[in-house]
């Protein structure tokens, strides 16, 4: 006796007609039950007394539908598939197929065809399998960073951004630092204090942000190699960036954990600034590694001994190298610096001094180590028309924007009305400019004296200056 396949209406119709035979049920109960009319409900009768119950299984099982395409099109189909769009998918090789060879076949029939000839792989099917990774064995052997932007003070502060150490080997807060943004300065800062407390790890590991990696392998500035990275290296510490986060996973699960813990513990402390927090995380650290950290599977610690902690400021700082014009001026930034002439060799014009711009705010211009006495000739623009800023940024300089919004909020209005003939496009964002910079808008004074052609710089009449800490 074969096996007989059946669907499970397929076993309620047996019931139903089983009843129906033993006069438990009447022919209208029985139909409605099957939903079918009360000719075929009469009809199955006839076949369950002749054949049984397995009169009933559908007799067109595992035999071919009689409205499927014929084997030449699904083969002509698959070839030209195969042939012109192999790395297409199903909806969009269906439209091409009608459209450049007047093939018309429904995407659901070719996805089919595609999976049979095994040209298509389903979504689930092509899902990347991320193999778990072994601790490494000592503390300080591989530290992975991230940052994590939420809501970390729910509605009582706007988002920010936590900065997150954690040690591999043993799932150890190490450090925590909450900013305004994921930044080169920011990650400065906590890892300033990182080292001040641990020493120097062997590597830190993190993802391709811009921070960590350059983009471009063949880009044309620089050497290859970000600010970070290039602190990284004056300290002998690795950086090396994951490919998925999945890698880098004991960060991105402590994300998860603190997003919840830490968000719960900050609003039952009250705490609604990130000063208050990051005095607050001294304590949370300490707590959470009692809960959740793991002993390391050998007890040799790799961290080493910073040689001198006077030299962080001059390592960890953003340094670049500007040209010196033959008027002693420097370009940074969309800034002018003026060299103190008197206390400045003449020499120097045409010379690369380097550029210190520390994460305090403070900005140094050195010449074989020693820094130079400058005036601040003319000051920086933070944010300019069009500027293209990352993501990771976005918040920050949104709510910065919405706070000059705020200092003026009508003066898009005032621009707004009819231009004047003799009013060029210029002009119009030249006044936008000067009011997000704290000026008066208006038509500027006229500059007295002779301008140098090289710098564009004014060498009679000059802005008030202020003197940098010598």
């Amino acid at each position: 006796m074969g096996v007989v396949l059946m669907s499970k209406r397929e076993l309620n119709r047996i019931d139903v007609l089983a009843r129906l035979d033993g006069g438990r049920l009447t022919t209208s109960a029985a139909a409605d039950l099957m939903r079918l009319t009360r000719r075929q409900t009469h009809r199955l009768l006839k076949r369950y007394r002749d054949g049984g119950a397995s009169a009933i299984a559908n007799r067109r099982r595992g035999r071919p539908s009689n409205n499927r395409l014929p084997d030449v099109v699904r083969d002509h189909a698959v070839a030209l598939v195969r042939e012109h769009y192999a790395d297409f998918g199903p909806t969009l090789a269906a439209e091409k197929l009608a459209e450049r060879h007047d093939l018309r076949v429904s995407r659901e029939t070719l996805r089919g065809w595609m999976r049979q000839a095994g040209i298509w792989l389903p979504r689930a099917e092509r899902k990347r399998i991320q193999q778990p990774r072994h601790r490494r064995e000592h503390l300080g052997e591989l530290i992975q960073i991230d940052g994590s932007d939420h809501r970390w003070f729910e509605d009582r502060a706007p988002p920010c951004t936590l900065l997150v150490f954690i040690d591999d080997a043993t799932s150890r807060l190490m450090e925590l630092r909450f900013v305004p943004s994921e930044s080169t300065f920011a990650y400065f800062d906590a890892l300033k204090s990182y080292l001040q407390h641990h020493g120097k790890p062997v590597a830190f590991y993190s993802d391709k942000h811009s921070i960590f990696r350059v983009s471009k392998a063949d880009a044309a500035s620089g050497d290859g190699m970000t600010q970070f990275g290039r602190a990284l290296s004056e300290l002998n510490i690795e950086i090396l960036c994951a490919n998925t986060s999945q890698a880098k996973g004991r960060v991105e699960r402590a994300h998860h954990t603190l997003q919840d813990r830490l968000v719960k513990e900050l609003r039952l402390a009250g705490i609604s600034t990130m000063e208050a927090a990051n005095a607050f995380l001294l304590g949370f650290v300490q707590t959470y590694n009692n809960r959740f950290a793991k002993p390391p599977a050998s007890k040799r610690d790799l961290h080493r001994p910073i040689a001198d902690t006077n030299d962080l400021d001059g390592i960890l700082c953003w340094r670049e190298q500007r040209s010196v014009s033959r008027q002693l001026v420097v370009n940074y930034n969309r800034m002018k610096f003026m060299l103190r002439p008197d206390k400045t060799p003449a020499a120097l014009a045409g010379k690369l001094v380097d550029i210190y711009d520390f994460p305090d705010g403070r900005l140094e211009i050195r010449w074989r180590g020693l820094p130079l006495s400058y005036s601040v000739f003319d000051h920086l623009q933070r944010v300019s028309h069009a500027a293209i800023i990352e993501n990771k940024r976005l918040g920050e300089v949104l709510a910065w924007i919405k706070q000059q919004q705020d200092k003026h909020p009508h003066y898009r209005d005032n621009l707004a009305g009819p231009r004047r003939s003799n009013q060029k496009a210029g002009l119009m964002k030249d006044r936008v400019d000067r009011l997000v910079q704290g000026k008066k808008p208006g038509r500027r004074p006229a500059r007295r004296g002779r301008r140098s052609c090289d710098t564009g710089v004014y060498a009679a009449t000059a802005p008030a200056t202020s003197e940098a800490a010598e």
